[in-house]
């Protein structure tokens, strides 16, 4: 399994603890953050080393979400973490498994 494929499978299971956990554990919210960092990252790699494969627009997405949670963690919209943690990451798995990777 990749380390982008093993995030998101990290990512899934803290989604599952639900939104109520969520709101109330702040180390929950930070532990969003740091998933979103390493996805944005690995999704920079990804598309630095093979651009053709990951062209579609999530994935840029997801590099810059990274460069606002690194950059502007101060500026957190924690309702808007949640949805690309839950929705979009979800998003990101799909494409990941349609490229085989």
């Amino acid at each position: 399994m990749t380390e982008l494929g093993a995030t998101l499978d990290t990512a899934d299971a803290l989604v599952a603890r639900g939104r109520d956990a969520y709101d109330a554990d702040p180390a929950l919210q930070l532990a969003f953050e740091a998933l979103s960092s390493r996805v944005g990252d690995l999704a920079k790699r990804l598309v630095a080393l093979d651009p053709e494969h990951f062209s579609a627009p999530l994935w840029s997405a997801a590099a810059r979400n990274r460069d606002i949670v690194a950059h502007h963690y101060h500026r957190i919209d924690h309702d808007l973490l949640w949805q690309t943690v839950a929705r979009d990451f979800a998003l990101l798995r799909a494409l990941l498994d349609e490229q085989g990777r």
